[in-house]
């Protein structure tokens, strides 16, 4: 049956996200780059204890920003929560992007990214990593300068590539985007410990945003925080939905930044579990890329498939990244503790040796 109506013309031709396939609780989930202990018991007890008039009301957003914005280090007027990540693309894209006018990014990075860039109109401009995955810090300076782009996205650490650019870098881009809102996507600082957050307050172009979704556990809530200075904190507030984030997040975020000593130790042992498995992948001969967040990206080559389909079938998930290079082999592996990640080697190791037999 045909659309009543057709699609709006910059529809037609898009990309959709297909999340991966269901059925993926009960098994090891290095897929989504979620956390894989689960959020803090504090958390957890303020779910609990969310009251039936708690959970019929319209949710209320104004302390939960001030005590989320002090946590931050920020003013209260100069942070506004969203459903996740994904909602902090939208409202800037709704606010800044206009059809047909340019937005950049350099890929492979987030897919959602380029969506919501298309979703409004705009003319997505990418340019990419190079052979050795390498940023193209002076193409994008360039870039920045001669093309004036209405909004530059840019994760730091970089998914799925995992390299993260330092100060000196993100100097000299927001120097050079003096007429592009700068969208800089923390999504793993807890991983790197880089953060531009205290730079708002100078620079007038600057977009910071973070997510509950990862280090604190809390993927299945969508919470983000999107920072800036206070003028376009306003103009965003003007496209976002009165009650877009709810009551269950609010409850479980306050409680996470009461108790952040528990996040820091994830973090911590995230990252020493990240160099076990660097390690173990170099001793079977896998390229693996250095990363600061809490995933590696590895190139299995031809072998990548099966061995993908081999551990699956042991109940081990990880993400088959093909799409972002043009060939198969490609595999970003979500990071969880010591423990998971020493039985993710273990039968890795088994798999890698049966496929390359």
């Amino acid at each position: 049956m045909s659309l009543v109506v057709p699609l709006r013309k910059c529809i037609e031709g898009m990309a959709w996200y297909q999340p991966p396939p269901e059925g993926r609780v009960g098994r090891l989930r290095l897929d989504l780059n979620e956390n894989l202990v689960g959020p803090p018991r504090e958390a957890l007890r303020a779910l609990a204890a969310l009251s039936a008039e708690e959970i019929s009301a319209y949710p209320e957003y104004r302390k939960t920003e001030g005590k989320l914005a002090r946590f931050f280090g920020v003013k209260a007027d100069q942070l506004i929560m969203t459903c996740g990540i994904d909602d902090a693309l939208r409202i800037t894209c709704d606010a800044f992007a206009e059809a047909g006018e340019p937005v950049l990014t350099v890929e492979p990075t987030f897919g959602m990214y380029r969506f919501y860039a298309e979703l409004v109109g705009a003319r997505m401009v990418s340019l990419h990593y190079d052979d050795q995955l390498r940023f193209p810090l002076e193409e994008v300076v360039r870039t920045l300068g001669r093309l004036r782009p209405r909004v530059f996205f840019l994760a730091n650490p970089n998914n799925p590539t995992g390299d993260l650019l330092g100060p000196a870098e993100l100097r000299r881009i927001l120097d050079a985007a003096r007429h592009t809102m700068v969208m800089i996507d923390e999504a793993y600082y807890e991983f790197s410990g880089m953060t531009t957050i205290g730079w708002i307050r100078r620079r007038p172009n600057l977009i910071v945003t973070r997510t509950f979704s990862k280090a604190a556990g809390l993927a299945g809530l969508r919470l983000g925080c999107l920072m800036s200075n206070a003028e376009v904190i306003a103009a965003l507030g003007r496209v976002r939905p009165p009650f877009s984030v709810n009551s269950a997040a609010l409850a479980a975020a306050l409680a996470v930044v009461r108790h952040p000593g528990t996040i820091r130790r994830y973090a911590r042992e995230v990252v020493a579990a990240r160099g076990e498995l660097e390690l173990a992948l170099k001793r079977l001969g896998v390229p693996v890329y250095p990363s600061a967040a809490n995933f590696l990206l590895a190139d299995f080559g031809p072998g990548g498939p099966a061995l993908l389909e081999a551990l699956g079938r042991r109940g081990i998930l990880l993400r088959d990244r093909r799409g972002d290079f043009g060939r198969p082999g490609w595999v970003r592996i979500t990071i969880g503790t010591r423990a998971q990640t020493r039985e993710l080697i273990r039968e890795l190791e088994k798999a890698w040796k049966r496929v390359r037999s």
